[in-house]
């Protein structure tokens, strides 16, 4: 008989904490299922949660959230987490306009203590927060759970050498699986994963086949053997994980326990309650499997990071059929593996976004010039320049959201000292269900004002892979930004043709408006000039920008319109304004961007239309100012 469901009668961790610790087992067991089912209609982050049920279960039943903080590093592993607190019964608006987020937001619940989307954040916001409880009087607890792939950022390290020297009580968990969203990489991962226990597989195996003949013959001793075996193979395993992450925490001034099973619930429970009561930086060695409980996520845990819904009858991925049109990431990767075949100075360099950069097929091609730096991107960018110096041309593909982290690097490392480093700035503009962390809103903005800077924004497929070809080509710091997902299903060449870097070219003639568009905008804005018989000009370069166009629509046409997928404040609009400004010219002039807010999570197309920034919102706002002014 099958005792009785326990996640129904559990709302809140008050509800968990009622529960018997042998109970456990059971919650986590029916969470897990929950977690497949909910994701399986809703799609989402997948592999990082369900390896993390058992570590959520034991954190909510021993520490007293949401009095004591709880912060998750990245937030890929939250799902669990937001099951147990009071949002179970809305997991299916899960990452949908309207419904929860993919990460904590603390505007969500009362038990997100840290807004996160980005990696490494949680040492140093849990260390703010122990920091202000003591300074408060508050007798909180802080923890921060972060995973060995956000460990290899340095902003990860910066935290724990500032907490290592305080006097202050803090919990960090090391969530060690082995895995980002891809294979991790560098030297802290093969610090942390141990040989000897493959060696002592060895050596046991020889071992146990030299005695199999004797023990074979002895009524239970071959059972007796295999429970010793496997019991020498834990405590050596043990023995050798502790032994090395001792001596790199300790020496950061972290009291290390570890490593314990990740997957045990109530193991992990008694630990957790004996370094609840501790004093000082704590740091817990957690050994855990991306995916546990679901065998494809299991064997692919970077297919398996995130997917579409799943079958409610086979528990498979849904296989999506191929997609007619290109994405710009995929334009982007085969431009790169053309160029490369071209040019063997070229190297690609990405901060652990091999996939999703669309890298996979560049690094199978050319393995010696593809560099994954980890989840490092101001050190992907330095890096870069130090490539640059000696002759080398890197082309770093990085997200625009994730770009913002390198910002010093960008201006001081690279465009200070004019060198040639291509910025592939992938995910420009809205990102859809990923919401305001992921959103790359604000790229124009920050790049415009730095010097030396080549900015370029591709209307279509094609137009990507000829700004890419041109800015390579530049030999100053160059950006092509493109949006996420396909484009207008233009044609693709494939040559490594140039064009003119600064000239915008027409591409619908009308009369009394001009709509100076860029990038992404262009498509809608064409589509919306057709309605009102507007002049469109596809811009291509935000910089340096095309003066001499901007002046020619200004006294030519009665009214201007600029229209970007980026922050109105100090984005392309801006600069047309600069130009407008610079030559004397009095025209009204509408900026039509992203207005100086937060964006939700939600479908593109209707984030886009809530922004007024699709075909029949542009359309309607220009025939609406037209009137007013």
């Amino acid at each position: 008989m099958n005792p009785s469901p326990l996640l129904d009668i559990i709302d809140t961790p008050q509800d968990l904490r009622r529960l018997e610790k042998k109970q456990l087992p059971q919650v986590a067991a029916e969470l897990r299922e929950f977690l497949l089912d909910s994701v399986g209609k809703t799609g989402g982050h997948f592999a990082s949660n369900l390896g993390a049920v058992e570590l959520t279960v034991a954190l909510h039943y021993v520490y007293d959230t949401p009095e004591d903080h709880l912060v998750w590093d990245v937030g890929h592993q939250s799902y669990p987490h937001k099951i147990l607190t009071g949002r179970k019964n809305q997991m299916h608006t899960m990452r949908q306009y309207g419904g929860l987020a993919g990460f904590p937001k603390r505007s969500e619940s009362e038990y997100d203590a840290f807004g996160v989307g980005h990696s490494s954040t949680s040492i140093g916001a849990a260390l703010g927060m122990a920091v202000a409880d003591k300074q408060l009087g508050n007798n909180r607890r802080s923890v921060a759970i972060i995973g060995d792939g956000a460990m290899t950022a340095g902003q990860a390290f910066e935290a724990l050498n500032c907490a290592g020297d305080m006097d202050v009580d803090l919990l960090v968990i090391l969530n060690d699986n082995e895995m980002s969203i891809s294979p991790n990489v560098g030297a802290l991962p093969k610090y942390l994963a141990s040989n000897v226990v493959r060696d002592m597989h060895g050596l046991l195996s020889t071992i146990k086949a030299q005695s199999s003949k004797v023990l074979d013959k002895l009524p239970g001793a071959m059972e007796l053997a295999q429970k010793v075996e496997n019991k020498i193979k834990t405590l050596a395993g043990e023995a050798e994980h502790a032994k090395q992450s001792l001596s790199l925490f300790e020496n950061f001034g972290f009291r290390y326990t570890g490593p314990v099973d990740g997957h045990n619930v109530e193991n992990l429970v008694d630990v957790l309650k004996d370094l609840r009561g501790r004093k000082g930086p704590q740091l817990l060695h957690v050994i855990t499997k991306k995916g546990n409980g679901y065998k494809f996520a299991e064997n692919d845990p970077v297919k398996y990071h995130a997917v579409a819904k799943l079958p409610s009858e086979v528990p498979a991925p849904e296989v999506k059929p191929a997609a007619a049109k290109p994405t710009y990431t995929q334009v982007f990767g085969q431009w790169l593996c053309d160029q490369a075949a071209a040019d063997e100075r070229l190297v690609a360099i990405t901060p652990a976004m091999r996939e999703g950069s669309g890298l996979v097929e560049f690094e199978q091609q050319f393995p010696d010039r593809y560099f994954d730096v980890g989840i490092a991107e101001q050190h992907a960018v330095t890096f870069a320049g130090g490539l640059a110096c000696e002759g080398i041309k890197p082309v770093v593909a990085i997200y625009s959201t994730f770009l913002q982290r390198a910002y010093d690097q960008l201006v001081h490392d690279v465009a200070l000292q004019n060198l040639p480093v291509l910025f592939a700035i992938d995910r420009a503009g809205i990102v859809g269900a990923d919401g305001p962390t992921h959103a790359g809103l604000y790229d124009l903005s920050f790049l415009r004002c730095v010097p030396n800077m080549i900015i370029a924004a591709p209307s279509d497929e094609n137009e990507c892979r000829l700004l890419l070809s041109t800015c390579y080509q530049a030999n100053s710091p160059s950006a092509v930004r493109y949006p996420r997902g396909t484009g207008t299903g233009a044609t693709v060449s494939d040559g490594l043709e140039t064009v003119e870097i600064g000239k915008g070219i027409i591409r619908r003639e009308g009369e009394k408006i001009a709509v100076i568009a860029f990038g992404s905008m262009v498509a809608p804005s064409l589509a919306a000039a057709d309605k009102l018989n507007a002049t469109v000009a596809d811009m291509r370069f935000v910089k340096p920008i095309d003066e001499e166009l901007i002046v020619r629509l200004a006294r030519s046409h009665d009214y201007i319109v600029t229209a970007e997928e980026n922050a109105e404040q100090g984005g392309a609009g801006s600069a047309v304004l600069e130009v407008l400004a610079k030559h004397g010219i009095c025209k009204p002039v509408l900026l039509l961007g992203v207005e100086d807010k937060v964006t939700e999570h939600g479908d593109p197309k209707k984030l886009l239309d809530d922004l007024g920034l699709s075909a029949e919102t542009i359309e309607k706002r220009i025939a609406g100012w037209i009137k007013a002014v």
